[in-house]
């Protein structure tokens, strides 16, 4: 007998105009020309060889990745990702499912980050209905689509809307796929539980977004960058919420990885830049790196000049570049930085505010100072 489950269906959304946001897009933005603050000799010095390294990469047309956690976002960088990519500075954005969350809001109504405590406390955190419902028709609908996790989202932020195919229409995508391509038959058939369980009518669902002009996501779609999306489940609010589908999820997010998988797989002569992602960005770049090494001595090739920074708050004592440290050492435990000290390559790490590096960043590639 399976086991007991929670009714998602019992939980008690409520409105998002009724929460309390800590941040606000239009207040809290950082605009690209905004002034850095003071960064140690050191760390200028180490940006300045990751801007000589990006310069290179992009001359000889190779990947320039750039992979965030989502204070980036909440720190109101969306700015400072829309100059990189189109000024054609960065080939791949990744972000984890927060970062997707808080993009889209700020986007939304523009406002995010509420007062997880409180609100957990009160039985309502992450229990809002747009976030919960929109995201995740978002990713039903992009799954039936043939698209990504963040591209779902980008296409209904850009959009301002979704495209909601008839009943009728997904009926005969099942009956006339179910024996020849049972595959793209349960795609329509989740998506066609979702339309049903909540009555939604067919055709175009407008979903206006009045701060767009902020959303990295729509702005990477735009620009024609992937910007994927890596969740894992139960970690974010959008799985409190029963418009959540997990099959339609795992297919969105499988799609990304692979899309991110596909990038390292060229990354010979290129640059991962990692700012702010302790767990996500390590985890997918070492299974994405291993695939891509397997596939390369199949052609007789290896994966080795590949540059990588590492951007984050914690302090480490530890040189990298002399390996990882040993376990007596409390650095061995900055798991980040031990898992991409094994990938090969040039690794360095960078103690710093998101907000100080990516706009060091920014101003020295514009400015072409190394």
């Amino acid at each position: 007998m399976p086991y007991p489950q929670l009714d998602r269906f019992a939980v008690k959304m409520q409105p998002l105009a009724a929460r309390e946001n800590k941040k606000f897009i239009e207040r809290d933005h950082v605009a690209p020309h905004t002034q850095p603050g003071t960064l140690p000799a050191a760390a200028v010095e180490l940006i300045g060889e990751v801007v000589a390294r990006v310069r290179t990469a992009r001359k000889a047309e190779r990947p320039v990745m750039l992979v965030f956690g989502a204070h980036a976002i909440k720190n109101g960088l969306g700015p400072v990702f829309l100059k990189l990519i189109r000024d054609g500075w960065v080939t791949h954005l990744a972000t984890n499912g927060a970062g997707i969350i808080h993009d889209w809001e700020f986007s939304f109504q523009g406002k995010s980050c509420e007062n997880v405590e409180a609100m957990v406390r009160a039985g309502r955190f992450g229990n809002w209905e747009e976030t919960g419902f929109f995201i995740n028709l978002a990713l039903n609908v992009g799954a039936y689509e043939g698209k990504g996790y963040g591209e779902s989202v980008g296409a209904m932020i850009q959009r301002e809307g979704l495209d909601i195919p008839s009943d009728g229409r997904l009926v005969s995508e099942i009956t006339r796929n179910a024996s020849r391509d049972p595959g793209r038959a349960a795609v329509a058939a989740d998506l066609l539980t979702v339309i049903r369980r909540f009555h939604l009518a067919e055709g175009w669902l407008p979903i206006a977004h009045p701060w767009k002009q902020f959303s990295v996501q729509a702005g990477a779609l735009a620009a024609g960058v992937p910007l994927t999306g890596h969740p894992m489940i139960g970690h974010d609010i959008i799985y409190n919420h029963p418009m959540n589908h997990g099959a339609s999820l795992g297919r969105v997010a499988e799609r990304d990885f692979l899309t991110f998988a596909e990038s390292v797989s060229r990354l010979e002569g290129g640059v991962y830049i990692s700012v702010g992602s302790a767990v996500m960005s390590p985890m997918i770049f070492e299974k994405s790196l291993s695939m891509a090494q397997n596939l390369a001595l199949q052609q007789g090739r290896h994966i080795d000049n590949h540059f990588l920074l590492i951007c984050d708050l914690a302090a480490s004592s530890w040189d990298w570049s002399r390996g990882e440290p040993p376990e007596d050492n409390p650095s061995y435990y900055l798991r980040y930085n031990k898992s991409f000290s094994r990938m090969g390559g040039t690794m360095r790490y960078l103690q710093a505010d998101n907000r100080d590096f990516l706009l060091t960043l920014t101003h020295m590639l514009d400015t072409g100072t190394t």
